[in-house]
């Protein structure tokens, strides 16, 4: 069974940045693709990011607009999500999710989750 713990939440102002942390215990994650995904108060859960296993290939959500950048440490076990240039409408609980098959932008895709971290701009 796998664990992921995500860390690095908080309060920032518009224009802020934060690093958000996602380690995995109870097993690697080497062979697994790792994303992130976000979930505002009254919303669906939203993909924000994923990386490949094997390529580090990454994938974005558009809304993402080149402000955030997803990156693995297969050593440590840890993927990140460093978001710059944070916004208003960033709020929201972030988590971290691992999958053994397939690279997608949807939650039915990814067989470990966290427990989320939470993350607010303000204006």
């Amino acid at each position: 069974q796998v664990q992921l713990v995500e860390s690095g939440g908080g309060l920032v102002q518009a224009g802020g940045s934060l690093r958000l942390s996602c380690t995995a215990s109870g097993r690697t994650l080497s062979n697994h693709h790792m994303a992130w995904f976000r979930q505002a108060p009254g919303k669906e859960r939203e993909f924000v990011s994923a990386i490949h296993w094997r390529t580090s290939r990454t994938h974005y959500a558009q809304f993402v607009e080149g402000r955030f950048t997803i990156i693995r440490d297969n050593a440590k076990n840890t993927v990140y999500l460093q978001m710059n240039s944070l916004k208003p409408e960033d709020t929201a609980v972030y988590y971290c999710a691992a999958s053994s098959l397939n690279l997608s932008d949807r939650t039915a895709a990814y067989d470990y989750w966290g427990q989320g971290t939470q993350v607010a701009v303000s204006s």
